[in-house]
């Protein structure tokens, strides 16, 4: 049988069984885009893209009609949540795709956990569809503890892709569930660091001001990993406001608070958003976005994930870009584009951004420029005012150069 989604999880099964990527299977025949829906059981397969994906597999056809592995929910959430194998996340969701009258608890519990191996992992359509359901299973368990962490891990899911007007209402929704139940610090401070975090790329400043002074007030007594993104976001705040200074100062100490044995993956996180707010400076401080990435790459090699890794290299091409090595920042970026790009909305933005202004840097200045109008554009269209801003900024800085550069060679000649 072919019918989804047993057909998107027996193709996953099979491209996972041989390491393959999205692109590597996609080759030149079809979209990594189409594959992964193709996966997640959003598209039905033609007759052509199965007759290629069996020659690509290097299987029989009747393989994509084998049952996957199975089990109870209840056994498979077991397995899954404690070994954290990507072989056990795999195998409950092909589980969860089977069962339909479960336990209402377990469906969420196995929901959750599934979302944060597809947000591990880069695979946003996926984790979108899981987190979706989750709020819909939260809404029928009426617990508002459930309800608002679906809500706010949609929310931030959404911001990630550049879904900015429903990631706050959903935000909102959420930081009022925990005010209104009076929820403990976990959930009303996961609320509110989601709140700030869209609003600030929404551009709504002032209320992510008042929003991130709440919750640094909230978790004030606090030493924990809550504490420690609270800085992060208080700092990611400021600097958007144009408080540099204060910016720095709140990263300085959340990374000098944080031990790396306390979690050695947002000790790493912490170094990449500094090195990120380093090289956005004005001018970029290179040398420290270089000592801030020097360190993420360390633990990074022991811990790090595809989307860490890519997040890593993003920055590693900036900072090429904003030492004048062009060639080089180049050369990173291609790299990065080899494969389907993981890295939020706004970080793969930035990189086009980059693209164009090298383009411009190469001789290709109405290419350059044209593509940064089409970016402030759809930034604007997508209600992310804070990136349209900045995308603007740039482009007028590039027409400028431009300009600059027309009035030298008249003069020359």
């Amino acid at each position: 049988m072919l019918d989804q989604p047993a057909f998107g999880q027996r193709l996953k099964e099979l491209r996972l069984e041989r390491d393959l990527s999205q692109a590597a299977l996609a080759g030149k025949e079809i979209s990594t885009g189409y594959l992964s829906r193709l996966e997640s059981g959003a598209r039905q397969p033609t007759e052509r893209v199965v007759n290629y994906l069996v020659q690509a597999l290097g299987v029989e056809r009747s393989a994509f009609d084998t049952p996957p592995s199975g089990g109870s929910l209840a056994q498979a959430l077991s397995l899954a949540i404690s070994t954290e194998s990507d072989e056990s996340s795999e195998n409950l969701i092909t589980v969860l795709a089977q069962v339909r009258e479960e336990n209402l608890f377990l469906r969420w519990q196995a929901l959750w956990h599934i979302s944060r191996y597809r947000q591990r992992r880069g695979e946003r359509a996926e984790e979108l569809a899981c987190l979706e359901e989750l709020v819909q299973v939260a809404d029928k368990l009426v617990l508002p503890e459930l309800q608002c962490r679906a809500r706010f891990q949609l929310a931030r899911a959404l911001r990630s892709t550049g879904e900015v007007s429903r990631a706050l209402d959903l935000a909102l929704h959420a930081y009022q569930l925990a005010k209104g139940a009076a929820l403990a610090v976990p959930d009303t401070g996961g609320a509110l660091l989601t709140l700030v975090s869209v609003e600030a790329e929404a551009g709504r400043l002032p209320d992510a001001r008042a929003h991130v002074d709440e919750l640094v007030d909230l978790v004030a007594a606090r030493s924990d990993t809550l504490a420690t993104e609270a800085l992060w976001s208080a700092a990611t705040v400021r600097f958007r406001q144009g408080d540099h200074e204060g910016a720095r100062d709140c990263l300085e100490r959340a990374m000098k608070e944080l031990d790396s044995g306390v979690d050695l993956t947002l000790w790493a996180r912490l170094r990449l958003a500094a090195a990120s707010l380093h090289l956005q400076s004005t001018p970029p401080r290179t040398e420290r976005g270089r000592e801030c990435l020097q360190e993420a790459a360390g633990a990074l090699a022991l811990i790090g994930t595809a989307v860490l890794r890519q997040e890593l290299l993003t920055l590693q091409t900036h900072l090429a870009f904003h030492e004048g090595r062009y060639t080089d920042a180049r050369q990173l970026y291609d790299e990065l584009n080899r494969d389907e790009l993981l890295v939020t909305y706004r970080d793969q933005v930035r990189l086009r951004i980059l693209d164009s202004r090298l383009m411009i840097l190469e001789g290709r200045e109405q290419e350059g420029i044209r593509h940064l109008k089409e970016l402030g554009e759809q930034a604007q269209q997508q209600s992310n005012i804070d990136l349209a801003a900045e995308i603007w900024r740039i482009l007028a800085e590039c027409l400028e150069d431009v300009s600059q550069l027309r009035r030298t060679e008249a003069e020359e000649a």
